[in-house]
């Protein structure tokens, strides 16, 4: 425990002092702009947070999962969101535990001094969703390089990245014998692909998250961009997913904590009928709830990092701690807003913003009926229901 509990407390500070450079005027203005929080993106690069996952070999941190999830829960316990960067932290997995070394060499010394920004991975589509080997996207090989047709939705960030990784069928569903084969990952540049062959087309939503529709038009991707071995796309996916998914967990915390942190302070300051709000076990109690729901998820979190940090098999935990702290979050948003009342949907108090934001993980990465599905099927071991 000694320093590397010493290190986190440091990087939990470190982190929180970086964020005060960017108070709830910051993320308000964006909000209401729907702009890309480009100097806070620059500063956490600049810091080199972006790059703690990457080896120190290949200039990174060379860190855990475990100080990633500090440094991720730390931006949203201060008000902040990580969902304009925090891809670049475990996409880049792809690239380190299946790329050439050719490939590691060329790329990874650049993601980690912020030269290059891979922040965009292309995988879901407008027709089959969460139905990932049933995707349309085709690459075909024609000599030295990969010509790809198709169309992909919900690509955040793509306009704020310089690379990206594709995932599309190189062999026909029809020709393979498990549907997981025949799926491949290329890198494709976005600095040279957009108007050849590559279009971005952002979508609004509720939220303040720069996301796309992206269209592949005969867009020419060098063969050499492939990433490890033709068909074996899926598998490679699957194995950043856990890092994704405990990640994006452990935001969650760090806002299911914000929002308790200021529905306390309101509910102590609020004076109604001549006494606080918060001495009214109405308002006590579901703050109170939340508040050991986000502690238990947190848990979660930090067990399913350990595992995954030792090189362990950590599916079950990792989308357990996906699920209970999204969930824990989503519990602790609706408890704000409901001590706050009407403020609560005042653009000034923050509440609203973060309540929107924090809405997402119920639904992506991943839906909580997945994550269902998968824990019923692999780890009780009932019948598959789809």
């Amino acid at each position: 425990m000694g320093p590397n509990h010493e290190l986190h407390a440091e990087l939990k500070n470190a982190v929180a002092e970086l964020c005060r450079n960017f108070p709830d005027t910051y993320w308000r203005e964006l909000d209401a702009q729907r702009a890309y929080p480009g100097e806070f993106v620059d500063a956490l690069t600049k810091a080199g947070y972006l790059a703690t996952l990457i080896p120190e070999d290949f200039g990174g941190a060379g860190l855990g999962v475990t100080e990633a999830t500090i440094i991720l829960e730390q931006i949203h316990r201060s008000g902040g969101n990580a969902g304009a960067c925090h891809a670049q932290m475990y996409i880049m997995g792809t690239l380190l535990r299946h790329g050439s070394s050719e490939q590691k060499k060329q790329y990874l010394p650049q993601i980690a001094r912020g030269d290059l920004r891979l922040q965009a991975f292309a995988v879901s589509e407008p027709t089959t969703g969460s139905d990932t080997t049933q995707l349309k996207t085709f690459a075909v090989r024609k000599g030295d390089r990969y010509v790809v047709k198709g169309q992909k939705i919900w690509i955040s960030r793509a306009e704020h990245s310089d690379l990206m990784l594709l995932l599309a069928r190189t062999t026909p569903i029809e020709e393979v014998k498990k549907r997981t084969e025949g799926l491949s990952i290329l890198l494709v540049d976005l600095r040279t692909s957009v108007g050849h062959g590559l279009t971005i087309r952002p979508i609004r939503t509720m939220m303040n998250h720069a996301t796309t529709e992206v269209f592949f038009d005969d867009l020419e991707v060098p063969a050499e961009n492939l990433v490890g071995e033709e068909g074996q796309g899926f598998r490679y996916l699957l194995d950043g997913l856990n890092a994704e998914r405990i990640l994006i967990a452990s935001e969650c915390i760090g806002d299911g904590r914000w929002f308790l942190d200021r529905a306390c302070r309101y509910a102590k300051e609020r004076v109604v009928f001549n006494r606080p709000i918060g001495q009214n076990q109405g308002v006590q109690f579901p703050l109170a709830r939340a508040y050991a729901n986000v502690e238990a998820a947190s848990l979660m979190v930090s067990n399913a990092a350990g595992l995954f940090d030792s090189h362990q098999p950590c599916g079950p935990q990792a989308n357990m701690a996906k699920l209970l702290a999204a969930d824990a979050s989503w519990e602790s948003a609706n408890a704000a807003i409901q001590t706050y009342g009407g403020f609560g949907f005042a653009e000034e108090y923050d509440i609203e913003r973060k309540f929107r934001e924090t809405r997402l993980y119920q639904v992506a990465p991943i839906s909580t009926n997945l994550i269902l599905a998968y824990l019923a099927e692999h780890v009780l071991g009932l019948p598959r229901s789809y």
